[in-house]
This record gives structure tokens, sequence and C-alpha cells, in this order.
């Protein structure tokens, strides 16, 4: 049995905003955006319900058979022994029986296909012996089984889906079933996004000396897109503070969200922070995280503002953890809860106290077929591949000095997430 070993405390550092207050922070200053569309059904995909979806009909219209079998009058199921009933007809799925089961008849009836008048039952055609115009089956069969009711799944004036909504395929069939052709959603949330630095290089022309590729436009075109909001991808800025502000108006005046990448941080070169002081308002610019500190969030005219670290896996765990809560918040998308996890570590965990780490992680099923969850590796903030190849956060508390193996984690799946 593995020891369980207290974790030693320690408040976060001087400065810092714990990750909850962060949030708590952003919620208050969001707004949802205004603006919606009428849409065909199939457009809608991924989209923000703006109205109520009340059924005009039942679903299914009319009772229908939910096997391939006969249809028959409940109270002729035999108590005990054998029954034996005339066969009359056939129904089937589009084209129903046109006369009525009496006492002693059954139909024969396909999966889908109404219900004939006077029968209330379906046995399954596995269960019944033919012999010629008449069936047989013994007792076990309750009155009513493998019977669908007129409007079990909607019933005619019931509000299926309600504003706020994220639609998924399976909501595409519901509104086709009730013969919806349109719907009205939230528009798309524009957002702006560029990277700063002098450092970057762009893919596809050779690095000099001292550059390294920009692959956080990347990951940042990636996580929006998933979102499906409207991208406005102005590139790399320099490290210029005339070219960061010019950056900042031109942003604002076309996004209602604007995300940059790097130059949040204190150093000479580092603009972002202080242009969002000079044409916006900084709420709050560092967090007890790691990887991601320095993370600037404010407003910028009537946008929202979003300065991300300049480390890659900074970026992805900031907005993960933070721009993509907001900006589905902002497209008027109803909450859900957070899928968590406690699930026991295989390997050993490093971690100095003051800010909570999201660590990267695989989950792993045992030969007990439990799952557990392991560490990818390195955890540099810089190190892109612990994403990569990993299918979760690992979320180990500020208070946290380590975690041995076999000790419980909270794992945050990246299902669902990503």
């Amino acid at each position: 049995m593995t020891e369980t070993r207290p974790d030693p405390c320690a408040s976060p550092k001087a400065g810092l905003l714990s990750v909850e207050d962060a949030r708590a922070r952003i919620a208050t200053l969001l707004q949802v955006i205004e603006g919606t569309e009428q849409l065909p059904i199939r457009d809608t995909l991924d989209r923000v319900l703006a109205q109520e979806v009340i059924s005009g009909i039942d679903v299914p219209p009319h009772d229908n058979s939910a096997m391939d079998g006969y249809a028959l009058r409940g109270v002729d199921l035999p108590a005990q022994g054998e029954a034996a009933l005339q066969l009359i007809g056939k129904a089937f799925a589009g084209t129903g029986f046109t006369g009525t089961v009496a006492a002693g008849q059954c139909v024969r009836i396909m999966t889908g296909a109404m219900i004939p008048k006077g029968a209330d039952t379906v046995i399954m055609q596995e269960q019944v012996r033919v012999e010629g115009e008449r069936i047989h089956f013994g007792t076990g069969h309750q009155p009513g089984s493998n019977v669908r009711r007129a409007g079990e799944d909607m019933a005619r004036g019931a509000v299926v889906l309600r504003p706020g909504h994220h639609i998924t395929p399976a909501d595409l069939g519901v509104l086709a079933s009730l013969g919806l052709g349109e719907v009205r959603v939230r528009r798309r949330l524009r957002v702006a996004f560029f990277s700063t630095g002098d450092e970057l290089c762009s893919v596809g022309e050779p690095l000099q000396e001292g550059q390294i590729y920009d692959s956080n436009r990347y990951t940042l075109h990636g996580m929006l897109r998933r979102l499906g909001v409207e991208l406005l991808d102005l590139g790399v800025i320099r490290d210029d503070r005339a070219a960061i502000q010019q950056a900042f108006r031109n942003a604002s005046t076309m996004a209602d969200v604007v995300i940059t990448s790097g130059g949040v941080s204190v150093g000479e070169a580092d603009f972002v922070k202080q242009t969002l002081d000079e044409l916006g308002q900084v709420d709050f610019w560092r967090i007890a995280m790691k990887p991601g500190k320095p993370l600037a969030f404010g407003r910028l005219g009537r946008a929202v503002f979003f300065g991300l670290p300049g480390n890659p896996v900074s970026v992805m765990a900031t907005f993960y953890q933070f721009v993509q809560p907001a900006l589905r918040a902002m497209m008027g998308q109803s909450p859900g809860p957070v899928m968590t996890l406690r699930l026991p570590t295989e390997t050993p965990l490093k971690k100095a106290p003051g800010r909570t780490d999201f660590q990267r992680g695989r989950l792993v099923r045992g030969d007990d077929g439990q799952l557990r969850v392991n560490s990818t590796g390195l955890q540099g903030s810089h190190v892109l591949t612990s994403m990569s190849q990993a299918d979760c956060f690992i979320i180990l508390p500020a208070e946290c000095t380590g975690v041995a193996a076999g000790e419980l984690v909270e794992v945050q799946p990246f299902a669902g997430l990503i």
C-alpha cells in the first residue's frame, strides 16, 4: 500500500493572483456579444443557439414498433400455457395496416411501422412460432412491450433546446426530426490575434542566427478554430513600441477579443503590458500558475484583451484555463461542468510550492483495468512536445511540494477540452 504524505502548505507568491481569483475576475468583466443570424440547420454545427426551440409536433408522431415482430392486443397474452392468434395482415414503416386488430388476431409488423388500431403490444419475431396463418407463443410477455409511444422522445409543446446551447451533431438530428430547416444562432465572435517578438521567423523562411519559428500563432489558430470563432490573424509584430501601439489600435476596432502572445513580462523590450496600460485597461497581469505566470487581462477599447506569455506551452495552458472559457461565455454558451478525475500517478511528480501547476500527462490503463496517469517527461514551458504527446493536464495545487508514485492527483482530460 502506498503511504500518503501530507502536503506542506505555502501561500501563493506575493503579487500573484490565484488561478481561482483570476477566473472570477475575468468572469465579472465579460458580456455576451450582441447579434444573431438565421441559418440552415446544417450550417449551425458548433454554433450557439439564440432561440428557444419548442416542439411543434410529437416525436415520434404515432405509436410505432421498436422491433420486427407481431402486433397484438395485450389482453390476448397468455397467463399460462400457449396462445394461438390468427395472422390478418402486415404493417410496414410508411405503409400501415388499415384494419383493426380484434380479439384473437395479430398483424405482422416491421420496425418503425405504426401500431395498428386495436393493438398495443409487439412480440419479437424470434419469440413466435408460425404455422400457416397462425402464430404461437408462450408466457413471459408484458402488455405494451416493444412499442414506442407518440411523443416519447419529444412531446408537442415541450421545450427541447434553450438559448445558449452549443449545437452538436445530435442536435442537428433533433432539429431535423422537428421539421425545422433553420434556427437562430449567435453571430460568430470576432477574435484578432498576433505574436510579438524580434526573434520570430515566419514558417517557410530560413532561420537567421538567434531566431525561432513562430509556433504560437499556429497553436492559437488551431485552438480558436475549434471554437468556431471568426479569425483575424494579424501576423507577427516586432518589439517596437509604435508598431505594437498601432497593432493594438487596429485590432481593437475590428474584434470583440484581442489575443497576443509574448511581450507581457518586465523586460526592456516587453511592450505589451505597457501599451495596454496606455491605450486600455489592465485588470491583472500575473497569475500564480505554472506554466503561464505572466498573463495580462483587461480591455482595449470595446474589446476584451488577453496578453498570453511567449513560451508555447504557457500559451496553450493559459488559453485552455482562462481564454477558452471566457470566449465561450462571450458567445453566450451556457457553462458546463469542468471535467476532472482523481487518479493515481504511476510516476513521481516534482513541484515547488507557491503556484498551481498544470503538468502534462498521459492516461494509461493498468493490468487491473483501472485508469492511471503518467507524466509526459520534461515539463519546461518551452517543451511543446509535452502538449503534443499529452492527453490531459495533471493539476497540482499551489501548496503541493511534489507527489510520490501511487498518490492520487487531479486530472483534466483533453477530451472535450481541446
